[in-house]
């Protein structure tokens, strides 16, 4: 279990990396996508309970995420969470989004399970998350 969660990371990492003086624009871009495949199969308010612990558990480490004091509805969900990000350094807001998606997926496979997250990963994110995902262990 420890090496897919470890995985799950590593991928966040990758993704988060890829525009490293744009980091609330790539968040942006990861949440939305998480956000329509996870809605697709829980539902809004299944979506916004995970999103808001995740948030609630991740403001430990940076207590400047914002508080989830309604459910995030279309087309500006994750508006406040943007803002936030943008307000920091490049390195901040990097280590807080990759946080709080570390903690989203973690939180999301204990769940529904390591297999069905990863199929999720790889629909939401493409490609780098189908390359590294595919190296998770089967019986997990």
């Amino acid at each position: 279990m420890e090496s897919a969660a470890l995985l799950r990371q590593q991928i966040i990492a990758s993704l988060m990396a890829r525009q490293p003086d744009n980091v609330a624009d790539a968040a942006m871009d990861l949440w939305e996508k998480l956000a329509d495949d996870i809605i697709s199969i829980v539902g809004e308010a299944g979506f916004n309970s995970l999103y808001e612990r995740s948030v609630h558990l991740a403001q430990s480490a940076f207590p400047w995420l914002p508080p989830c004091l309604s459910p995030p509805q279309p087309p500006h969900r994750f508006a406040e969470l943007k803002a936030r990000l943008a307000d920091q350094t490049p390195a901040h807001a990097c280590a807080a989004n990759s946080l709080l998606l570390t903690t989203f997926t973690d939180i999301l496979a204990s769940l529904i399970g390591e297999q069905l997250t990863a199929s999720i990963l790889r629909s939401a994110w493409g490609n780098l998350a189908s390359a590294t995902a595919d190296k998770e262990p089967e019986n997990e």
